[in-house]
């Protein structure tokens, strides 16, 4: 039995960014009950030299987007990345969410084998085959941001759990 890669992509990236759209809003109930600045949470990271809490869900939603655009064949819709609130972010994973949930099963269709360049013309070019890049690099990448999304959130106080973390499936 086979899976097909966009079983494999677009199902996960929309449970995973389901799930951090909710704790986004866990967050923000927690800052409004506790008298807490927003800031406190948004520009949270578990060491200086990391990404924000608000960085790391844009990148998460760079991942869905981009992979899935990617291996869909697509072209991957650019966004600013100038989210500076909880509702802004939630804005953003709902963007993602309608853009990924556009695309159709069809246009995954062989993209096990399609050429996958990411950052083109740079240093740091590097080439996949389809499945290569899902599989090694794309998963990877967002259930790491998602992760320490999560993880900022829990170590500020946040009261979310796995099933937070889990989101529907």
């Amino acid at each position: 039995m086979t899976i097909s890669m966009y079983a494999a992509s677009v199902p996960v990236f929309q449970q995973l960014l389901g799930a951090v759209g909710d704790i986004l809003g866990k967050a923000e109930e927690h800052v409004v009950e506790k008298k807490i600045d927003p800031n406190a949470l948004l520009h949270a990271r578990l060491f200086p030299d990391m990404f924000t809490f608000t960085r790391q869900v844009q990148v998460a939603c760079d991942f869905a987007k981009g992979v899935s655009a990617r291996l869909a064949g697509a072209d991957v819709p650019a966004y600013e990345d100038k989210e500076q609130s909880f509702e802004e972010l939630r804005a953003l994973v709902a963007k993602t969410l309608a853009f990924i949930g556009s695309l159709d099963a069809s246009q995954f269709e062989g993209s096990e084998e399609r050429t996958i360049v990411t950052r083109p013309g740079t240093p740091r070019e590097r080439t996949f085959t389809g499945q290569a890049y899902l599989l090694t690099y794309g998963l990877p990448q967002i259930f790491f941001h998602v992760t320490t999304a999560y993880a900022l959130l829990r170590h500020n106080g946040i009261a979310i759990g796995k099933r937070d973390y889990m989101g529907a499936f």
